[in-house]
């Protein structure tokens, strides 16, 4: 048995969400925070048998695209910012960050 965490940005989520349910597997979503845009992502957590990983990460790399995104940066923290002008930059967000990690028992109540 297998663990699958994927965290796919919140744009993706729904429509992961949907295909995961209609591929007839069941998902934990969970809110959770990108620590370098500091944008909203979801976490989904997915148990299934070793033999149906390849499935769920199909399901997954179909539903989770990758985009560009213009992004300003933030002021720095230290030092003046009088000669500091933020220019956007253009960077990949989306897609999916998956991990899967081994399961040795499962319960469910």
């Amino acid at each position: 048995m297998k663990m699958i965490v994927a965290i796919v940005q919140d744009k993706d989520s729904n429509r992961l969400s949907g295909a995961l349910v209609k591929a007839n597997f069941r998902a934990t979503k969970l809110a959770s925070t990108g620590g370098f845009l500091r944008a909203g992502n979801t976490t989904f957590m997915i148990g299934v048998d070793d033999d149906q990983v390849g499935a769920v990460l199909n399901v997954i790399r179909n539903n989770c695209k990758v985009r560009d995104q213009l992004v300003t940066p933030v002021t720095p923290l230290s030092g003046t910012t009088d000669s500091y002008m933020p220019l956007p930059v253009e960077v990949q967000v989306g897609g999916a960050t998956v991990f899967v990690l081994p399961v040795e028992r499962f319960e469910q109540f």
